[in-house]
């Protein structure tokens, strides 16, 4: 992953490039805002740490000139200042979380950790249309069709079906499934998964002539993509 570091303070960056670096990340480091804004207009990062003091552009005007230009990259606020106005001020431009100087290196790999999941689960929450093969799901209109026929399924094989395709090509076990669409709090019959996965066959590899739903025997489910 490449990181974009953006701070004036040179004894700084030093030990940011140093210490991502470590964790073997790739690092560009630049010193001021308006560097800062070219970089990461650019979508090449997967994650942008930005000092709010800086020449030129500070933070703030660096981010909200990404977000007002649809980068959704996800920002990490850096700064010297405490105060709950200036955390409010960067989180309402579109930052994804901010940390105060000094800080601990454990504490920012942590904080983008959880920025990188964030930005995932907002990804595939935009994309509308899931595709494998000739099954598409239109997850807006929440409409199953197989070569242009629409499917029709209950609220939970659509979950199901959903959450198989999302994560197409990776085996899902049976907890994995039963705790993503039934729940944690779920109680009742443990091999519910095992039906419903019958359920969606019978409607959609049967009912069209192809296998889509495929089983590791004694781990799970999952669906292929040609």
């Amino acid at each position: 992953m490449r990181i974009l570091v953006a701070d004036d303070e040179t004894e700084m960056t030093d030990v940011l490039e140093a210490l991502l670096s470590r964790e073997h990340y790739a690092v560009d480091i630049v010193h001021d805002g308006q560097d800062a804004l070219d970089y990461g207009l650019t979508g090449n990062h997967d994650c942008l740490v930005l000092d709010i003091m800086m020449p030129k552009l500070d933070g703030l005007q660096v981010l909200r000139a990404l977000r007002d230009r649809g980068i959704s990259t996800p920002v990490l606020l850096l700064t010297a200042k405490s105060q709950v106005a200036d955390r409010i001020a960067g989180l309402d431009s579109g930052a994804d979380d901010y940390l105060t100087k000094p800080f601990a290196i454990e504490e920012l790999l942590a904080r983008m950790r959880v920025a990188f999941k964030h930005s995932e689960g907002s990804n595939i929450a935009k994309k509308t249309i899931l595709q494998v093969q000739n099954l598409e799901i239109d997850t807006e209109k929440r409409m199953v069709t197989v070569d242009g026929k629409v499917v029709d399924l209950t609220k939970k094989e659509y979950e199901l079906l959903t959450y198989l395709v999302q994560n197409k090509n990776i085996v899902l076990t049976r907890e994995q499934i039963l705790n993503e669409v039934w729940g944690y709090s779920y109680i009742g019959e443990t091999n519910v998964v095992d039906v419903y996965i019958r359920y969606l066959r019978a409607k959609i590899d049967e009912a069209f002539g192809k296998k889509y739903i495929l089983t590791i025997r004694g781990v799970g489910y999952y669906v292929k993509e040609e």
